[in-house]
């Protein structure tokens, strides 16, 4: 072979294929996982910066949903309210807000005092988290309302208008509830304590809007049983049986003009 010809060989090598093995998706699942937990930790955060109004918010949501399901309200600044669409009050509104319901609570102390001082072990008004918070306890020998019945006493009807008048004045909604103690009400399983809860609520909400509650002003009545006793750990207590009066906190009734 000439050298011209040596010169003008071409050699070719060809590299060999190496397969990579199937990794599955198991990878996907972990990185899920970790994008989950990363959202979860800002979102903490994000809570933790917020301001007490909307803390406050949040947690009543979570403890009572259906209450801004009815209402129509979110629990965020902003969101979109019963009223206004002004969502959570906040700065000056909050402070005016406590301010209102300690006024309210006050007053209300006095009337009863001066006007029920017999009762006034057995009516409870005090501020919350959730607003205004006005409970009618029974007592061993003595009650709101007739043993077993949903009929109001007439100075239950009384106490009843007197709180009425008061909160009439107020433009926040309010939710009644009733409440009793673990005694099974009868034998008979067509009615029991919760129909005899949601009944004395209901009768409640009469006699109020009767009697200073402006129409729409209450926005929930509802009936426990006794499902939220006041001492649990005396389920028979007669301060079980009670009548619960809630003026909300940071929000109007949907036709207040007040």
């Amino acid at each position: 072979m000439s050298s011209r010809a040596a010169e003008n060989i071409i050699i070719i090598k060809k590299g060999k294929r190496v397969h990579h093995p199937h990794h599955g998706g198991a990878w996907k699942v972990a990185y899920a996982d970790f994008v989950t937990a990363m959202m979860a930790f800002f979102l903490v955060m994000w809570i933790v910066g917020q301001s007490k109004a909307v803390k406050q918010s949040i947690a009543a949501y979570f403890r009572d949903p259906g209450a801004f399901e009815q209402q129509g309200r979110g629990v965020l600044p902003g969101s979109e309210s019963g009223v206004d669409g002004g969502g959570i009050p906040d700065g000056a509104d909050q402070t005016q807000q406590a301010t209102s319901l300690e006024r309210a609570a006050q007053q209300l102390r006095e009337a009863l005092s001066l006007n029920f001082a017999e009762l006034k072990d057995r009516i409870e008004v005090r501020v919350t988290d959730d607003g205004l918070l006005i409970e009618l306890r029974e007592a061993p020998d003595d009650g709101f309302f007739p043993s077993g019945s949903a009929a109001a006493k007439p100075a239950t009807v009384k106490v009843l208008t007197m709180i009425a008048t008061e909160l009439g004045k107020l433009p926040n909604a309010i939710a009644i509830e009733g409440h009793t103690d673990s005694q099974p009400y009868s034998a008979s399983t067509n009615y029991g304590n919760w129909e005899l809860s949601a009944d004395r609520a209901n009768t409640a909400r009469r006699v109020m809007e009767g009697h200073g509650l402006r129409a729409g002003q209450v926005e929930a009545v509802r009936g426990y049983s006794d499902t939220r006793l006041r001492l649990k750990e005396q389920p028979l207590d007669a301060s079980n049986r009670r009548i619960s009066i809630v003026v909300r906190r940071g929000g109007q009734a949907p036709d207040s003009k007040v």
